[in-house]
């Protein structure tokens, strides 16, 4: 479907800043150079986090008596850097037995079940802390509380109508809560629970014979699991991740990060977000897609730079046979589409519902992203999962709250949705495969209760001309200038270009020769997953800019948006 360009409203000049540099803060809502100081002194202070002073003192405690503290962990990116920094984080605070606990997606499926606390009660654990999961897992918890085992969970993910009875419960968008940023990732929630953990062994002079901790060390993880789970990028979670891209700029890295960005091909001294989203979390990610994301952990967790090097190795080859299999069931489900054309009728289903038996269920999330780009409506992808049991994986557009939309759904179909959970772009679901039909078509009513027309026409918002010659300096200090991501995107532009050469290379990346018509400079360009050759010689197109190195070369190439 054919994507309009256009561009952002361009806000007040910003005084202090350069003419560019003013303009893409503007385009992002800001109206002061100050909203861009992202010094660690200006991170909200953990106090108006709900549940976290109880979560503190029961954690100091555990520590200060050597309790086996058990974290349990998500298999994600966002849950293997939260699971590495507690993990981490509660070993230098010098606790005594920290292990750590991931539930198999395919045996055990999502958070603290009452199955994965039968797991971790064999190695008797005092205390459970779960991270990046939890806030839904009433029935987990309270098997954890029979057998003697107590609690703490801390998660993001909004909650449901229910809360489990916790010992504690750390998150921001549970009810209650004062804490400004509901935006935290995972991790964020996990590093915010360490410096209340420090704070409180503080005062209880437990550093009065051991050295006590800088917690700035683990914010390369805050970094990571923050871009990598795309929450919005709010002040808050920018200044988080500034601090921990600076530090990677300046060694001061984990060895398992350092090697996942070598095989990824990326300079740790210019380190960027997207470097963090598209180089290393799809290669972490790939380990709770296919495997097991212990070797996620594992591979953050290494001291040794072989061990973490042969890590790295082991999940960049799960990523490889990852993407093959994406690339099957991408085809696959346009298969089953058919025409896309159809998407532009005025009858065309709205919200979207896919399923294929022998798809698997680590990786349709990936595939309802790509094809919700593609038809731009909100997409549940679905694999088998048991016998008459689907696991489904929701991507959305703006416009529809799909963690919400499924409420509501749940809400108006009793017995419909066995469970779900999730945000308000993401989100996944559990359901008996013979109601996918009735729950499909729901979905595509509920879609139409949140939509208008305007919502499914796909745009590319552009910040404009760029206005500048291309230079590897500024394609550099676009992207360091700020930790971009969702909420607040990285610099795209448009210009007119003459098309001086096209191919296509990889089997579906358009390669380009361009010539810029403002000014006739010559550049180089790729669109990614553009199959097609260019119709017209003359082209207006978006594109960001991004640094290419190749057998020593280092020049400025264009990453053209396909349209």
């Amino acid at each position: 479907m054919p994507k309009a360009i256009k561009r952002r409203v361009a806000g007040s000049p910003i005084e202090g800043l350069s003419p560019l540099m003013s303009r893409l803060y503007a385009n992002r809502g800001i109206t002061h150079a100050s909203e861009v100081d992202y010094s660690l002194k200006h991170m909200l202070s953990p106090d108006g986090l709900r549940g976290i002073d109880t979560a503190a003192e029961l954690l100091a405690d555990a520590i200060q008596k050597q309790r086996h503290i058990m974290i349990v962990g998500d298999f994600d990116a966002d849950g293997a850097t939260s699971c590495a920094l507690l993990v981490q984080g509660f070993r230098d605070l010098r606790a005594g037995p920290v292990s750590y606990l991931v539930p198999n997606r395919f045996d055990y499926g999502y958070g603290l079940t009452p199955e994965i606390v039968d797991v971790a009660n064999l190695q008797s654990p005092d205390l459970i802390v779960t991270v990046d999961n939890g806030i839904s897992s009433i029935d987990g918890v309270a098997h954890a509380t029979s057998l003697g085992i107590k609690t703490i969970i801390t998660d993001h993910h909004l909650p449901g109508h229910q809360l489990p009875d916790a010992a504690a419960i750390v998150n921001p968008n549970q009810p209650h809560c004062e804490f400004q940023s509901k935006n935290l990732a995972g991790v964020g929630v996990s590093f915010y629970l360490l410096s209340a953990v420090r704070k409180q062994l503080r005062q209880s002079n437990w550093f009065a014979e051991q050295a006590e901790p800088n917690l700035a060390q683990y914010l390369d993880l805050v970094a990571l699991g923050t871009i990598a789970d795309v929450v919005p990028m709010d002040y808050n979670n920018r200044i988080l991740v500034n601090e921990g891209l600076r530090r990677m700029r300046a060694g001061r890295i984990r060895p398992g990060l350092a090697a996942l960005l070598r095989i990824a091909g990326t300079r740790i001294e210019t380190v960027a977000s997207m470097d963090l989203g598209f180089g290393v979390a799809p290669r972490l990610n790939a380990a709770g897609r296919l495997e097991d994301i212990s070797l996620g952990i594992d591979c953050l967790l290494a001291q040794d730079d072989n061990k973490a090097g042969d890590l790295a190795t082991q999940l960049d080859q799960l990523n490889l046979e990852r993407r093959d299999i994406e690339k099957e069931m991408k085809q696959q489900a346009l298969a089953s589409l058919g025409s896309l054309e159809k998407f532009t009728t005025p009858n065309a289903l709205m919200g979207v519902c896919l399923h294929e038996a022998e798809w698997h269920q680590g990786v349709v999330g990936i595939v309802a992203s790509r094809i919700k780009d593609k038809i731009h409506r909100p997409v549940i992808a679905f694999a088998s999962s048991g016998p008459n049991e689907l696991k489904g994986s929701a991507r959305s557009i703006k416009g529809l709250h799909i963690r919400d939309a499924l409420d509501a759904i749940a809400s108006q179909n009793p017995g419909l949705i066995e469970k779900f959970g999730g945000h308000a772009m993401a989100a996944g679901l559990t359901l008996a495969e013979d109601k996918f039909d009735t729950f499909a078509k729901a979905f595509d009513l509920e879609a139409r209760r949140w939509l208008q027309e305007e919502d499914l026409a796909p745009v590319i918002l552009s910040d404009g001309p760029i206005g500048e010659d291309f230079t590897v300096e500024l394609a550099r200090e676009l992207a360091q200038s700020s930790p971009w991501g969702q909420g607040f995107p990285d610099p795209m532009f448009d210009d007119e270009f003459e098309i001086l050469d096209q191919r296509i290379v990889g089997g579906s990346h358009l390669k380009l020769k361009l010539a810029k018509v403002e000014n006739g400079q010559v550049i180089d360009a790729i669109a990614f997953n553009q199959g097609q050759l260019l119709e017209s010689r003359y082209q207006t197109l978006a594109y960001r800019t991004d640094v290419n190195e190749f057998r020593g070369m280092i020049t400025v190439q264009l990453i053209v948006e396909p349209r």
